[in-house]
């Protein structure tokens, strides 16, 4: 009987052996590898959770329900917990399986136990316990292990060098060595991996490198970037190079010019991303986004085709290469052919730019292959569309009868291009707070083009291409129609823009409203605004949106953060940054979110690429690429890349009065019910650390 029984076993675990699953995997890390007898410092807790399953978080009110999850540490004299386990932002769910409401964690997890350092010899360890479910089968898996800290550096107080001289730049604390500020401390950053990631910086602890949980799989990494450059194609900066791309192939274009367009696109990206970036860190591009000359040039560029699509003038070979062009037409296709990808990449990296953020910071950190990966798979993506926009013309031309309407289309496009044009300027205007270009001016130039390509459809008038049957013969079209309806449609809509309307849906192509002078309906509320402590830095050129009142400083701000006993939301944003716009058109302007702002945080809008120069007093050199930190925009720029490990705006951060970070930071994301839960997050943090 014993027999039977034992090979019954034997071929039960034969046939369950492929079915024993580990759906979640664990990582550990610290907020720092160096600390100080006395001092705190975060226990990090990570897991990577499979598709389609979720782990129960540590606290909620299902009693009798699923396993929780739970970190038992084993009492040593050398450290004392401070506080209870967090856990970071898990999100609610109604358990069917156990019919009750619970918090669950998907795709990632990350708890924190903060614990206080009372000698040299620090051991830390215990044991964890957690479950995991699926909805798919129903099934469920518990789980435990062990878990050690033992790479942490302790030092005693008594062997601190207490002499160093110090010096605050910007808010934060630099040692003086010579005429220029140095960064001493170095802060170690907890990876999705649960590798740490060194980075030179102020005290600045945090959750804020993303998460990679893909981080050791290139082919993951292939994917995450190609998904970038397919999202790359919905921002307002690339929008104008779509009808400049069509009308450029209009009648010129070959398949082969098409493909090499493609890949002109590819490899200009890819050159930037695996050459320049080392060479002149992620800084760069910012610059050459939000530069005077560059996107003046933009604009001209902008300006002359439209002008030349309106009929002004023709954009032609010389015509010595026009008598050649049966032998060389390939050899002077190409060289324009790449001039376009060129613009293409130029023009739009004021908004492609944030998104490629951290593949340049990787590149400039010293890493090779990974940037040229992501850097290809990012163009690869972003080309694609732009090489079958190319394709596209030379089908037109295929057409039989294509008659008139081909003009009317270039014609239509070319005030396209001419309204877009000033989308350039106006990000060199804000950026040196020229002021030549405010909402209303933008907005006037904007309605009256509209008002002329809803006219011109309706055919009020003929331009100098519109020539044969179709210009004489007055009869307008069901499509002509049509067209013409939304144009006047977007008129209407554009012209309350004049008396302050927030124009939610443009506001990624306007000045903020801020530059409105005459803004109606804010003149008419009688919103509250928020009391600050002091008369706010650069004031007089910089403003926030909405009547919030707040900083522009570091320093400034975290002091008053202080003073009121709030925490500090941090604002990285910038002059040419159409996204940031966008986020406080459509999430800031939320009721909800702008109450908490207003009453529960110091506000402090950090600008990236601000040209202001300070006083030399104020100069340093970034210890991140060696160069003079002269500007307003260069100091914060340079903040973000050496405290957070970012470059990318728009960047949210909540900042406690330690200067630590109280949950992970808040990116692009145009959902209003995630900011409130970014806020309501961080406030809780604070109270808990208060």
């Amino acid at each position: 009987m014993r027999f039977a029984a034992f090979s019954f076993l034997i071929l039960s675990n034969s046939f369950v052996f492929g079915q024993v699953l580990n759906p979640v995997k664990w990582q550990t890390a610290t907020s720092v590898s160096n600390a100080k007898v006395g001092e705190e410092l975060d226990l990090i807790f990570k897991a990577t959770i499979d598709n389609s399953w979720y782990l129960y978080s540590s606290e909620f009110d299902c009693e009798d329900g699923p396993i929780k999850t739970t970190f038992t540490f084993k009492p040593n004299p050398s450290y004392q917990l401070v506080g209870k386990l967090k856990a970071i932002n898990p999100i609610d769910k109604h358990d069917k399986i156990f019919e009750c409401n619970v918090k669950i964690f998907k795709g990632a997890a990350e708890f924190r136990q903060r614990i206080k350092i009372l000698n040299t010899n620090l051991k830390v360890g215990g044991e964890y316990e957690y479950q995991v479910c699926t909805e798919l089968t129903g099934q469920c898996v518990p789980g435990n292990g062990e878990f050690v800290f033992d790479k942490i550096k302790v030092k005693d107080k008594k062997s601190e060098v207490g002499s160093q001289k110090l010096e605050e730049v910007s808010g934060f604390r630099f040692p003086v060595s010579g005429s220029q500020p140095k960064v001493v401390d170095s802060l170690k950053l907890a990876t999705g991996n649960g590798q740490l990631a060194t980075i030179s910086g102020p005290i600045l602890d945090s959750t804020l490198v993303q998460d990679e949980t893909m981080g050791q799989s290139l082919w993951g990494f292939f994917l995450l970037a190609f998904l970038a450059g397919l999202a790359a194609l919905l921002t307002p900066c690339v929008f104008p190079m779509i009808p400049m791309t069509v009308s450029f192939f209009t009648g010129r274009g070959t398949k082969l010019q098409a493909v090499i367009y493609g890949g002109s696109i590819i490899a200009i990206y890819t050159v930037i991303g695996a050459v320049l970036a080392p060479l002149m860190g992620p800084e760069t591009a910012n610059h050459l986004s939000t530069e005077w000359i560059p996107n003046l040039i933009f604009f001209s560029v902008f300006i002359v085709f439209g002008l030349s699509f309106l009929g002004l003038f023709e954009i032609t070979l010389p015509g010595s290469v026009i008598n050649k062009v049966d032998q060389q037409a390939e050899k002077g296709g190409l060289l324009g052919v790449f001039f376009m990808a060129f613009t293409l990449v130029l023009v739009s990296f004021s908004c492609t730019g944030p998104l490629v953020g951290s593949i340049l910071v990787s590149s400039a950190g010293g890493e090779f292959i990974k940037p040229i990966i992501g850097m290809f798979a990012f163009a690869l993506a972003f080309a694609i569309p732009f090489t079958l926009f190319a394709f596209f013309p030379g089908w037109l031309k295929s057409l039989p009868k294509s008659g008139g309407w081909l003009n009317t289309v270039k014609v239509v496009l070319g005030f396209v291009e001419i309204a877009l044009a000033f989308k350039f300027l106006s990000i060199a205007d804000q950026a040196f707070h020229w002021r030549i270009l405010d909402r209303e001016i933008n907005l006037a130039i904007w309605i009256v083009i509209v008002a002329l390509i809803g006219i011109y459809l309706m055919k009020g008038f003929r331009m100098p291409g519109d020539t044969g049957k179709d210009a004489e013969d007055k009869t307008v079209s069901v499509l002509r129609v049509s067209l013409a309806i939304v144009t006047f449609t977007f008129l209407i809509y554009l012209i309350p823009g004049m008396w302050g309307a927030p124009l939610k849906a443009l506001a990624g192509y306007l000045p903020p409203q801020s530059t409105h002078d005459f803004d109606l309906l804010s003149a008419g509320t009688n919103t509250k605004a928020n009391e600050i402590c002091d008369t706010p830095k650069y004031d007089e050129f910089l403003h926030l949106p909405h009547g919030i009142n707040g900083y522009f400083d570091y320093k400034q701000a975290i002091a008053c953060a202080r003073q009121q006993n709030k925490p500090l939301f941090i604002d990285f944003t910038g002059h040419g940054c159409t996204n940031c716009r966008e986020m406080e058109a459509r999430v800031w302007s939320n009721p909800q979110v702008l109450q908490r702002l207003k009453n529960d945080f110091v506000v402090v809008a950090l600008y990236v690429d601000d040209k202001t120069e300070l006083p030399e007093s104020e100069w340093y050199t970034s210890s991140y690429d060696k160069k003079v930190k002269k500007t307003i925009g260069k100091q914060n720029a340079d903040l973000q890349i050496m405290r957070l490990n970012n470059n990318a705006q728009p960047f949210y951060v909540l900042v406690g009065h330690d200067e630590k970070v109280l949950v992970s930071p808040k990116p692009y994301d145009l959902s209003a019910e995630n900011f409130v839960m970014f806020l309501e997050e961080g406030k809780r943090v604070f109270k808990a650390n208060d």
